[in-house]
């Protein structure tokens, strides 16, 4: 068997980072209550250098969430809220004539952080969508031919509400593959839900949430993981799982060999966040809807048919045979 480049990491290193994933899991917890899965996924996508869709009602959480988990981070954060009239440069920045010096300098936008949530982005025009979309790919805001990177680690975590469609722009295939995960928070339970409404609750209070890590430290444990043992069977298995979806017949585009590169690296980080060095089938089956669904393109028939992507993708691992999980 095979592994993923790499030197392979020590037994006590994904320890720390277990250790690590929970202590900022805890502290985004504070003030997002009863929501551990989701937070877990935000952090997959942080630690794995993505970026994250969260696509839900209003009231449930989506900034809190994006709020909370910069606030446990410690780094620098920024709050976008996408409108019809908001313009590329008021994303991205622009060049300005500074009148004292003489010289057009740079003026960095909002983009320039290590968490940015882009508020509601189906409400920006196309223009301005694929201006965040673009930085979110390439790390860099190119303005006058020169190349400006965006700082590491880099998430964006957007919002969109699908039920309240007036006034809104639809993201292309295209661009939503950018997004590393696409995931939902929904309701509390009641137990939760109680703990929320209840005086006092700190349910919710993104400035109480404790600085637990750096941005330094996320970026190095990302680089570390992409060499997490991934075995040649798992690979072999995720590879499998793309084939099912190109000829499934309720799809008119099934998962591109990139939405399974991402499916492997979001697999390494939850694996090690498990206390693993290694990868199981369960987490690639875990991680397959959050990561692929988003990805595909039901056809005609299968829309009016009321079918979704979840469905399919649950079709998919049922029809695929697991391989037999092997030590490294």
């Amino acid at each position: 068997m095979t592994t993923v480049a790499g030197p392979a990491i020590g037994e006590h290193e994904i320890a720390a980072f277990r250790v690590l994933h929970a202590q900022v899991g805890d502290a985004v917890e504070t003030a997002v209550r009863g929501k551990r899965e989701v937070i877990d996924l935000v952090l997959v996508a942080m630690f794995a250098g993505g970026h994250v869709l969260l696509e839900d009602v209003p009231g449930t959480g989506k900034t809190t969430l994006a709020r909370a988990v910069a606030g446990a981070l410690g780094g620098l954060s920024r709050r976008v809220q996408f409108t019809p009239d908001l313009l590329p440069s008021d994303v991205t920045g622009t060049s300005v004539y500074d009148p004292r010096s003489g010289q057009v300098r740079f003026r960095p936008g909002p983009v320039f952080a290590n968490v940015v949530l882009a508020d509601e982005i189906n409400r920006a025009a196309a223009k301005t969508q694929s201006a965040l979309l673009e930085v979110m790919e390439e790390r860099t805001v190119t303005v006058d031919g020169v190349a400006h990177a965006v700082p590491d680690p880099f998430l964006v975590v957007a919002t969109q509400n699908p039920i309240d469609l007036d006034g809104t722009y639809r993201l292309p295939e295209a661009q939503l593959d950018r997004f590393m995960l696409r995931t939902t928070i929904g309701y509390p339970d009641q137990q939760h839900e109680l703990d929320v409404l209840r005086p006092g609750s700190g349910a919710g209070r993104v400035a109480q949430v404790p600085t637990v890590t750096s941005p330094q430290i996320v970026a190095q444990y990302g680089r570390l993981l992409a060499n997490l043992h991934v075995a040649e069977p798992i690979l072999r298995y995720i590879s499998d799982l793309g084939t099912w979806t190109r000829s499934a017949p309720q799809l008119r585009l099934g998962a591109s060999t990139r939405g399974l590169r991402t499916l492997v690296r979001c697999v390494q980080v939850y694996a090690a966040a498990q206390g693993r060095h290694f990868a199981v089938p369960g987490d690639v089956q875990r991680l397959l809807e959050p990561v692929l669904a988003h990805r595909l393109v039901l056809t005609r028939e299968a829309l009016l048919a009321g079918a979704t992507t979840a469905e399919v993708l649950a079709d998919t691992l049922a029809g695929v045979p697991v391989p037999r999980p092997t030590s490294p």
